[in-house]
């Protein structure tokens, strides 16, 4: 169930990220509205995912996993470029969340 609440933290995190880029600096009131809440909802999860998920699990999978979807987004929707080197720089992310995923649990 962990990964559950976890999977739900990311994409709340997602959802409100994209609200912040939509927000333009909190000037759009319903955007920033929607940010702070998909940014609370998002934090009672990963709070949830804590009670079965190590934390130096669950962190290195949020946050690798949310600057890979932020980078799909911002491709995506918003059209931003990623450069050579910030695509290698994804790319290691994801080796390090795998690598913590299979090899970074310890009792």
């Amino acid at each position: 169930m962990g990964y559950i609440y976890l999977a739900l933290a990311i994409i709340l995190e997602m959802l409100g990220t994209t609200c912040m880029k939509l927000s333009y600096g909190f000037e759009h009131k319903p955007f920033a509205i929607a940010t702070l809440t998909f940014y609370g909802v998002c934090f009672y999860f990963f709070a949830l995912s804590l009670k079965s998920v190590q934390l130096n699990i669950a962190y290195a999978t949020w946050g690798g996993l949310g600057v890979v979807l932020a980078a799909v987004i911002a491709k995506i929707f918003f059209h931003e470029s990623i450069s050579t080197p910030g695509l290698i720089g994804i790319i290691l992310i994801v080796v390090g969340v795998v690598l913590c995923n299979f090899f970074g649990a310890t009792k």
